[in-house]
């Protein structure tokens, strides 16, 4: 089924013939005749489906078909998404998907100065991307006005709730103009999301994309037991295969990810960081080293999990176990997108077994373990602190410690 039979605009198709689309995904074969019928929608899919196009595209074409003759452009769509990297990536998308329109957009997020961000509102947009904290900034600053507000979506919703944004998300609900088009976009649906969805869309279509099975199937899995001394080496040792053009690698924390950075550049590999505590130019020139494989490994942490787009990418490497399930289906959704072939290798430690163990509950597969390689996992148990006994009331009834290390130091007196 080609673009042209959801009944795409000729503006909107010849921006995809330019962009090498030929055949819309299930997602957007799907959202897009929903969202262009003016209903609010609720979808749910795996990471890399292409479920950016599946709004961007219809509201393109409903904001072009309704166009405004106000004089002073005013923001008549609003995409509230919880990173930065995500939210560029998105704007990105509006702007190659509506360069033959006459919309103008911008997107606006933290970690930057406001000035160029505030100019651009000045002169007017139709299509706003925005982070929460600095929308609200801005709302407060009079900068911004969600009153003319048409079409509202809420991308990554289950990442916005896992980073705390839940209030600020309500915040900006309580400014959008009760009539509204809606559509709530989310990787995952556990309870709290669904809440979430019922207090946004009104009576919305439901749009669920293989929910039997929510890692990407043509990426191929892999994992390795290492002990954790020696994952540095392995790496080393996995990048030392030249078919490897690039990897981006992800850790738990962000002092890991400059660690991991440090240990590939001694051993000559290009590499960079972006984190939290990068500024927002530094990750962003990570990011364009990486798509122009000036850079050949990228280390994130997962709060850039869902920003980072790569056209092609074949290769993600956990360093380490994440020990939320979902994370992993995020992490390893960089690669193998919009159908495209990927190769996620995972560095399993012994105390990492259980996490891994939890990921394959949660895909319903078993990973497929390569044990031949320099090194194989040793320490199978490490050694863990024994577990704590609760003491007897009658033990310590006048003798309350402050901390568990007191309660080790207390001489057991039997009652007389």
């Amino acid at each position: 089924m080609p673009f042209k039979s959801l009944e795409i605009i000729e503006p909107i198709l010849q921006s995809l013939r330019e962009e090498g689309y030929s055949i819309p995904t299930p997602i957007q074969v799907q959202a897009i005749p929903i969202v262009l019928d003016g209903g609010d929608l609720l979808g749910c899919a795996q990471t890399g489906t292409g479920k950016t196009a599946a709004f961007a595209i219809p509201i393109i074409q409903l904001l072009c078909t309704n166009q405004s003759y106000d004089k002073r452009k005013k923001i008549r769509s609003l995409i509230l998404t919880p990173t930065r990297e995500l939210a560029i990536q998105i704007g990105e998308s509006f702007k190659n998907y509506g360069r033959h329109t006459k919309l103008a957009y911008t997107v606006i997020f933290g970690g930057v100065n406001q000035l160029s961000q505030t100019q651009a509102l000045q002169r007017g947009v139709d299509i706003l991307v925005a982070t929460p904290g600095r929308l609200l900034d801005l709302m407060n600053q009079g900068f911004i006005s969600l009153k003319d507000i048409e079409i509202f979506v809420l991308d990554e919703a289950d990442c916005m709730l896992d980073m705390g944004f839940i209030h600020d998300v309500k915040r900006v609900l309580a400014a959008l103009p009760k009539k509204r088009q809606s559509l709530f976009f989310s990787a995952t649906m556990p309870s709290e999301i669904v809440k979430l969805a019922d207090t946004i869309c009104k009576n919305p279509t439901k749009v669920e994309i293989t929910p039997g099975q929510p890692t990407v199937d043509i990426i191929e899995q892999f994992v390795y037991f290492v002990d954790k001394g020696n994952k540095s080496a392995l790496l080393i040792d996995v990048l030392s295969d030249n078919k490897i053009k690039s990897a981006l690698v992800f850790t738990r924390t962000k002092h890991g990810a400059d660690k991991v950075v440090k240990d590939l550049l001694r051993h000559n590999i290009r590499a960079e960081a972006i984190h939290g505590n990068k500024a927002q130019n530094a990750r962003q020139r990570a990011l364009a080293n990486f798509k122009e494989q000036t850079t050949r490994v990228l280390v994130a942490t997962d709060i850039a999990a869902r920003g980072i787009d790569v056209d092609e990418m074949e290769f993600v490497i956990n360093y380490e176990i994440p020990n939320v399930s979902e994370t992993y289906v995020h992490r390893i959704g960089r690669t193998g997108r919009a159908g495209a072939k990927g190769t996620a290798f995972s560095f399993c430690d012994a105390e990492e077994k259980a996490f891994l163990k939890d990921i394959e509950k949660l895909i319903r597969k078993k990973i497929p373990v390569i044990d031949k390689h320099p090194y194989p996992l040793i320490d199978h148990h490490p050694v863990k602190a024994p577990r704590q006994q609760r003491p007897q009331r009658s033990d310590y009834s006048r003798h309350k410690p402050e901390s568990v290390g007191d309660r080790r130091r207390l001489i057991r007196v039997p009652r007389v």
